[in-house]
Parts: C-alpha cells; sequence; structure tokens
C-alpha cells in the first residue's frame, strides 16, 4: 500500500508570508512543494496538494484536510526570514517534537539541502504551530533559506530544480522507497533472480552488521576501485554517487563515514569537484542493490557510470 503524503505550501492568497523586494513566500512555497510533489507522485506515493493554486487557509484547515485524508505524512513547506536584510543564512526544519521518523526525516532533508550550498541550521522542536501540533500524523515544516537574504535566493533560483530532488530524495530515502527509473527497476528485479551467479559482488555490506569503532586520526585515502581485466576496449562500470563536493575536506568527512559503515567507497577528483562514490559493478543491477542499501542508512545517491 502506497504512502500517503499531505503537501503544504505555506500561506496563499491574502497571506503573502514574508516579503522583500517583491518577492512574496507564498510564491516560492507553491512552486516547490509542486515540484517535490510530482516527483514524490512519480516514485508511487499518494500525493494530496492543501493548495494548487493562490489560495488562502487557515492551519487549522491545512491540519483538519491532513487528518481527514488519514496521511503518513504532513509536509509543510516556507522560507524564513529575520528581521534586517542578510542578517542570517540557512535552512532547518521544523518538528512538533525531536522524535521519531519526523526527526529522520528532517534531518535528511536538511543533510540534502546543505550538499547543495545552504547552511544546514538544525532540526528545531516549535509545538505551538498548529500544522505541527494538529495533525495526527508526522509533520515538518521545511524553512528552505530566508528570503531576504540574497545568497539563499541566488541558491533557490538557481538550484530548484535540484532542491526538489534533494528533498524527495530524502524524504523517500527516509522511507526507504527506491527513486530509479521503471527500467533500473526491471535490471534489480532480474538480478535480484539470479542469486547463484558466480559473479555476484561480494562488497556488499551486511545490513545487519554492527558499525566498528571509530576511525583513526588519519586513515589512508583509498582510491578508486581498478578494472578487472582490462583490454583495449573500454568497460562500463556502474557506481553509487553520494556526494559530490567543493571543499576536500567535507568529501573526507563523507568518506571516511561510509568506511566506518563498511562500505567500499572512494574518492574521485574530476572537473574541480570531489566525488564519494561506493563501488564499481559491471551489473546495472548490482549498484542498484548497493544504493538501496546506502539510502536506508540514509545517503542520497544517483548511479553514475
Amino acid at each position: 500500500m502506497p504512502y500517503t503524503i499531505v503537501i503544504d505550501a505555506g500561506h496563499g492568497g491574502s497571506d503573502p508570508g514574508a516579503v522583500y523586494e517583491g518577492r512574496r513566500e507564498k510564491d516560492d512555497n507553491l512552486s516547490l512543494a509542486m515540484a517535490v510533489g510530482e516527483l514524490l507522485s512519480r516514485q508511487g506515493v499518494s500525493v494530496i496538494y492543501t493548495r494548487t493554486t493562490d489560495v488562502y487557509q487557515t492551519p487549522f484547515e491545512k491540519a483538519q484536510m491532513a487528518n481527514q485524508a488519514d496521511a503518513d505524512f504532513f509536509i509543510s513547506f516556507h522560507r524564513n526570514s529575520s528581521e534586517e536584510p542578510n542578517q542570517y543564512t540557512g535552512v532547518e526544519t521544523l518538528v512538533y517534537d525531536n522524535s521519531g521518523i519526523k526527526q529522520t526525516m528532517a534531518e535528511n532533508i536538511n543533510g540534502a539541502l546543505s550538499e547543495l550550498g545552504f547552511r544546514n541550521l538544525g532540526v528545531k522542536a516549535r509545538p505551538g504551530l498548529v500544522v505541527l501540533r494538529r495533525t495526527k500524523m508526522p509533520a515538518l515544516l521545511i524553512e528552505t533559506g530566508f528570503l531576504n537574504n540574497e545568497q539563499d535566493n541566488t541558491l533557490y533560483d538557481e538550484k530548484q530544480e535540484e532542491i526538489a530532488r534533494a528533498i524527495a530524495d530524502a524524504v523517500l530515502g527516509t522511507l526507504d522507497l527506491e527513486t530509479v527509473t521503471e527500467a533500473d527497476r526491471r535490471a534489480a528485479e532480474t538480478e535480484a533472480a539470479r542469486e547463484n551467479r558466480s559473479d555476484r559482488p561480494d562488497d556488499i555490506p551486511d545490513p545487519t552488521a554492527r558499525r566498528e569503532p571509530p576511525r583513526p586520526a588519519a586513515p589512508p585515502r583509498p582510491t578508486p576501485p581498478e578494472q578487472e581485466n582490462p583490454s583495449d576496449t573500454p568497460e562500463t562500470f556502474y557506481r553509487v554517487q553520494t556526494g559530490l563536493f567543493r571543499i576536500r575536506q567535507n568529501a573526507d568527512r563523507m568518506l571516511y563515514d561510509l568506511l566506518d559503515q563498511g562500505y567500499p567507497a572512494f574518492l574521485l577528483a574530476e572537473d574541480g569537484f570531489f566525488k564519494v562514490q561506493v563501488g564499481a559493478y559491471r551489473q546495472l543491477g548490482n549498484a542498484i542493490l548497493m544504493e538501496r542499501r546506502l539510502r536506508r542508512d540514509g545517503y542520497s545517491t544517483l548511479i553514475t557510470t
């Protein structure tokens, strides 16, 4: 049975939300909410929108709509604002209290957005907000940057598609749902049916394995795995990417976290970026199996060659 998620675009109609130099929060909220909802729908999630046009609803009406739908989650989209322009910057996600799957989902969303350049202001409990207090299901309110901060607005405008994808992937990853294409899904099913294949990779970690103790202060940095049986014709290898960074230190931090958990992770430096990747597989289905494990551990991923 698919999950049902209520997607709420904050404010609307006579309530513009925050306003800065003609920019209205209600408009940004609606465009991002619709984009994320569309991505979730494509992956089989039943999406209910509190609004799809410029109309006003009270917070109580929004909560009531979610409760009547018997939804599994409620996600409200907002943008933050400060007293003075450019006073603060960053993303934060609000929850009723810091517990349960809503906390995990909120942390995953913040983490995914921070990889796009936003400052991560953390997950904060706001039990007084009606849409968090009156909803009967896990509820989150995402503050996607400050409306009166030029840096946040630049990120928001230039990377809105990536922002929507990051949020959708974080939600789906928390729910342990797949975000691969249908063709990839069929490939994974075919690969899973061949359990007795002799070339099945042995580097997929046991999901029941316990974490190892903290890493040493300066562990060696792994390099990408070499291709087996090289030939004159390059062979395609599928790798699972978990991060793309401009700063080496940030890439190393994710790399070491993956290694601590037993993942065959390595670092690639290409085109001025540091790419954190896991595994190298001849079969696409095996890469998808690895991607599934990574998403269970809360990583946002994509498959590359």
